[in-house]
């Protein structure tokens, strides 16, 4: 393996859901701007995040997305000619 090649900056991160509050915290070298208050009363650096685990269709089993940018209704719009035919 070559050495000097991985991160060696990692830090406690918290990672929050905007579409429904859901938050956790990992290890993570992502940079922030942001921080936020966690449980144990400490500041940690906070990444936003549009979908996870808990939102995601897949794993909720509910077949409907939370598209806070219209990206889904955007493809839908282009694509309409193409999804009527079928």
């Amino acid at each position: 393996m070559r050495k000097d090649i991985h991160p060696t900056d990692y830090r406690l991160v918290i990672f929050k859901d905007m579409s429904n509050d859901y938050a956790f915290m990992t290890k993570s070298t992502v940079k922030t701007k942001e921080t936020i208050e966690w449980e144990d009363g400490k500041e940690y650096p906070l990444v936003k995040l549009d979908i996870s685990n808990q939102s995601h269709p897949f794993y909720t089993g509910k077949m409907k997305l939370v598209d806070s940018a219209g990206r889904v209704d955007k493809f839908r719009n282009k694509y309409k000619k193409h999804i009527e035919k079928k």
